[in-house]
């Protein structure tokens, strides 16, 4: 198959190099060029103008930065790519403009698909991890040969589109967030005197985030109640977190926020619950067992 693949940045030259290695024709494109050129000792063949890397091509593959960056690469293609040349999209984009770019290039008969993927670079290169994809059914299942070879696991999440988008940022957001628990982590543990490195020595015999789904069914769909942490007991934990790390200099960043997330919920007086009702949404509703 002939594919074009605009942006070869870490990700995007994982993803090149694996379509070559299943003996694909590959058309490279980047903003860098050297970037894409470096890919041609690999058997690519790099462009210096995105018109030129898509002309001819069966599929067009895209891994740019965020929204605005896909939407200046592709707009200036409309009317240059066919019916028959699908727009696969990996980049990690909000979820309002992923559905109106969708929508747009559907006015214009070509298919855009929306393909986030939890893969690193090797991932990209070895062909394993995790891509989504949402829209139709049948274009899905049209579509999964092609996607499988890139990653170790195809996951539809319906058929509204937009919701690869919006399932790529949760995703993330537990990423990110999980990090930031760790840097709050760290600056407790300086603030106690305990070198951060030692602290995390912890964490290779604890691994609060093997309790990470059943926290979530938790939070979801209790039950608040008999509570296997109380959010009274838990706010308590969280006051000495903080008041230690005041008393080292030092400010946690998270926590605070935590607090301020278990103070509401006492205010409701859920303070008995479970820690998993104070951290709902708004629309869910607090489950009392029985």
């Amino acid at each position: 198959m002939k594919i074009a693949f605009l942006g070869t940045g870490l990700m995007g030259t994982g993803f090149v190099r694996r379509f070559l290695a299943n003996g694909h024709s590959v058309n490279v494109w980047n903003r860098s060029a050297d970037k894409a050129r470096a890919l041609e000792a690999h058997g690519a063949k790099a462009f210096a103008d995105a018109a030129a890397a898509v002309e001819g091509v069966e599929r067009i593959h895209v891994s740019l930065g965020d929204d605005a960056s896909v939407d200046a690469v592709l707009e200036p293609l409309a009317g240059r790519i066919g019916a028959a040349t699908w727009i696969i999209d990996h980049t990690t984009t909000a979820m309002h403009p992923t559905v109106e770019r969708a929508a747009r290039w559907a006015a214009r008969g070509v298919t855009y698909v929306h393909a986030p993927v939890f893969m690193g670079p090797a991932n990209c290169a070895e062909g394993t991890g995790l891509m989504l994809t949402d829209g139709p059914k049948a274009r899905h299942e049209a579509l999964l040969p092609h996607l499988q070879p890139m990653t170790g696991t195809v996951l539809h999440l319906g058929e509204p589109v937009g919701r690869a988008a919006a399932f790529k940022l949760f995703g993330n957001l537990a990423i990110i967030g999980i990090n930031g628990v760790l840097g709050d982590v760290a600056r407790l543990a300086e603030a106690l005197g305990v070198a951060p490195a030692d602290a995390f020595t912890l964490f290779t015999h604890f691994n609060p985030g093997g309790n990470l789904a059943a926290r979530a069914v938790r939070i979801e769909k209790g039950p608040h109640s008999p509570a296997s942490f109380e959010t009274t007991m838990a706010r308590k934990d969280v006051r000495l977190m903080i008041e230690e790390a005041q008393h080292g200099g030092v400010a946690l960043a998270l926590m605070p926020a935590v607090a301020a997330l278990l103070d509401a919920a006492i205010a409701r007086g859920e303070g008995a619950l479970d820690i998993g009702a104070a951290m709902r949404s708004p629309g869910m509703k607090a489950v009392i067992a029985g």
